[in-house]
């Protein structure tokens, strides 16, 4: 492994101008969640030169992509999986154009370094994991299924970070219906909704009490009437609920569910429930895989690797039911960021973050390499992931 890693090092640095070129031209053209077209090309294209066999609009998302390269007949399955959609207003403040790209580059590497070792690398495209989650209709497409391992690494601030948890969630809209009166004149006319979604917020308040310090519950009023003088006949809430395990999310939801019932009731409008984007599976990280991954970290002589708390939610969450999956982090640099901020976006076409794509791209290679190679050490990560409490 340490000739490999000098070699992975030496072809990180033959090819990072086209890295770099690529990061930085998705960088300056963000796209938001299933518009990312000019990054789904740029990264398919980046693939092609390498000579991956590639597909856009991957199980019919046309955002999305899969590159593939076959070494032999037979073999281990290794997906590396790609994000690159943007935020709103704010562009790449989650780092997902230098995200892509990581991935990209580690695909590349590895395939240049197999040789005559038997496996296949996917490189699969992931769009809109900010919203609705292509991750989330991939997995229930069963893609999944017959892959042994899923990898993906996530820019953050001032270490790397090891792949830890992530919360189950659900993103729910309450709409309650009522009737409009004047609010001065006749208010004895009108049945309030604004007064259904308020009661709503005051049970769910109560509700947290008697919540695991774990759960989070938090939502915003989109609609709260019109003017003032008008009692509104239309209140709309929207709200995340998230759990560390999709059974207690799902005892959670029906509590909050409940709550929005007896507002209902109480202020005698009439309520609709519904999914308003994506809900998540909780992620459940392949101890031994990422035991795996951090060794080849040490390797390249990284020192610090820190736990991360676990408190919000993503798509790779439902891979990780389906597969032996991590979700570590690299730094871009070592001062604090805050996710989803200018500053974050700033940082990652910085040269200091080049630093921890390699590092990180190169870990995820040697950690394909360790399981096309040795075969006690999949069995292993297998056996972890049918005995894992999901």
């Amino acid at each position: 492994m340490e000739n490999l890693k000098d070699k992975l090092s030496i072809l990180f640095d033959k090819y990072f101008e086209d890295f770099k070129k690529a990061n930085e031209y998705i960088y300056n053209n963000p796209e938001l969640g299933h518009q990312e077209f000019k990054a789904c090309e740029a990264l398919t294209n980046l693939l092609k030169k390498h000579n991956f066999e590639t597909s856009d609009n991957y199980v019919g998302i046309p955002t999305a992509f899969i590159g593939k390269y076959k070494s032999g007949n037979g073999g281990a399955k290794v997906a590396i999986l790609a994000e690159y959609d943007a935020l709103p207003g704010i562009g790449h403040g989650c780092g997902h154009n230098i995200f892509g790209v990581t991935s990209v580059a580690a695909g590349i590497l590895l395939k240049e370094i197999m040789g005559d070792v038997v496996g296949e690398v996917l490189v699969i495209g992931t769009p809109a994991e900010e919203t609705c989650g292509a991750k989330v209709d991939m997995a229930k497409a069963g893609i999944f299924n017959d892959i042994d391992i899923a990898m993906a690494v996530h820019p953050t601030g001032e270490a790397h970070t090891r792949s830890g948890k992530s919360q189950a969630m659900e993103a729910i809209q309450f709409t309650f219906k009522g009737k409009t009166a004047h609010a001065a004149g006749s208010p004895h006319e009108g049945i309030n909704a604004l007064d259904g979604v308020l009661m709503l917020f005051n049970s769910i308040n109560a509700l947290r009490q008697q919540t695991l310090e774990t759960a989070r519950i938090h939502g915003i009023i989109s609609n709260g009437g019109k003017a003032a003088n008008i009692i509104p006949d239309l209140a709309v809430a929207n709200f995340y609920v998230r759990a560390q395990t999709l059974s207690y999310l799902k005892e959670l939801v029906e509590r909050v569910k409940n709550c929005a019932r007896g507002a209902a009731l109480a202020t005698g409008t009439t309520l609709e429930m519904q999914n308003y984007e994506t809900s998540f599976a909780n992620l459940v990280t392949n101890k031994k895989l990422s035991e795996t991954y951090e060794k080849n970290l040490i390797l390249q002589g990284v020192t610090k690797i820190v736990d991360k708390e676990g408190f919000g939610s993503t798509d790779m969450g439902d891979v990780s039911h389906c597969c032996p999956t991590i979700h570590p982090s690299f730094p871009l640099t070592t001062n604090h960021l805050t996710g989803h901020s200018i500053e974050f976006a700033c940082a990652t076409i910085q040269p200091e973050a080049y630093k921890g794509m390699k590092e990180a791209a190169i870990a995820m290679a040697l950690t394909a390499m360790d399981i096309f190679t040795n075969p006690q050490l999949l069995q292993e990560i297998k056996e972890e992931f049918k005995n894992s409490s999901k």
